[in-house]
């Protein structure tokens, strides 16, 4: 089975910060990793490859920097690794984006499944695997919480709703985002460390993947982020102290006093 997954640089969630002068996220000196969710994918990806036997090949459309995720994703159990990288997929939406995967993923080879997080933390949009399905002409199934079994190229799996779960059958190719119950990711071991340290990551531009200009960054991106900011706290709170009867009474006060 050939496996492709999608992984993505963002910034560690606990050290974000927004940069008053610019209202943009502040990169400067803050540790980026590989998007929680994808780690799930990569993990749910490598668990497959051990069961069934294939190949699994992380991609990431990112800066040059974007190499060290894939090395890591190597150490964790990928076989190769992919980034697609060039200025002209600066600014990027989910629509130039999904685009640009596409492109890469095609040319790399024909996938029978394609894995990828739920979303990314830092946009958290969940566009990204539904929008590339479609780009690939697959069936998708998002939220996949388990695969059980795959049967004659058909996955049996469960996808998580908001009061259960679903119990779905699809038929290879396909496209599939997961969520963080469907595994726990492993560390990565010596043998993939030394793996990843030697090994050759492919780096495909713009021209590589043969890619329509007009469809990339920010020419391609029907949406843009005109600024980031964090809310500004405008309600008013009332503490309540006493014993919890006197705080019972202060809150019917508040309760039943007109708006």
């Amino acid at each position: 089975m050939n496996i492709f997954v999608c992984i993505k640089q963002v910034p560690d969630a606990k050290d974000v910060r927004l940069d008053p002068k610019t209202n943009t996220l502040a990169r400067d000196g803050v540790q980026s990793i590989i998007n929680p969710y994808d780690r799930h994918a990569l993990e749910e990806a490598v668990r497959l490859k051990e069961k069934f036997s294939g190949t699994v090949t992380v991609v990431s459309m990112g800066p040059p920097q974007a190499e060290e995720i894939l090395r890591e994703a190597v150490s964790c159990g990928a076989d190769e690794a992919v980034l697609v990288s060039d200025r002209a997929f600066a600014g990027a939406d989910t629509l130039a984006t999904t685009y640009t995967l596409a492109q890469a993923i095609v040319k790399c080879g024909k996938p029978d499944l394609v894995l990828c997080g739920k979303q990314a933390i830092d946009g958290d949009t969940a566009q990204v695997g539904p929008g590339l399905a479609e780009r690939l002409d697959m069936a998708y199934v998002t939220c996949v919480r388990r695969i059980n079994d795959l049967v004659d190229d058909t996955l049996h799996l469960e996808r998580m709703m908001d009061d259960g779960y679903d119990v779905l059958e699809v038929k290879l190719p396909a496209l599939m985002t997961v969520v963080k119950e469907i595994n726990q990711p492993r560390l990565p071991s010596l043998k993939g460390k030394m793996k990843a340290k030697k090994m050759a990551v492919t780096v495909l531009s713009a021209a590589d993947i043969g890619a329509d200009i007009k469809q990339l960054g920010l020419a391609g991106s029907p949406t843009q982020v005109v600024r980031v900011f964090s809310p500004e706290f405008k309600g008013e709170r009332t503490m309540i102290t006493g014993t919890v009867s006197e705080q019972a009474t202060q809150l019917a006060e508040i309760l039943v006093e007109p708006a």
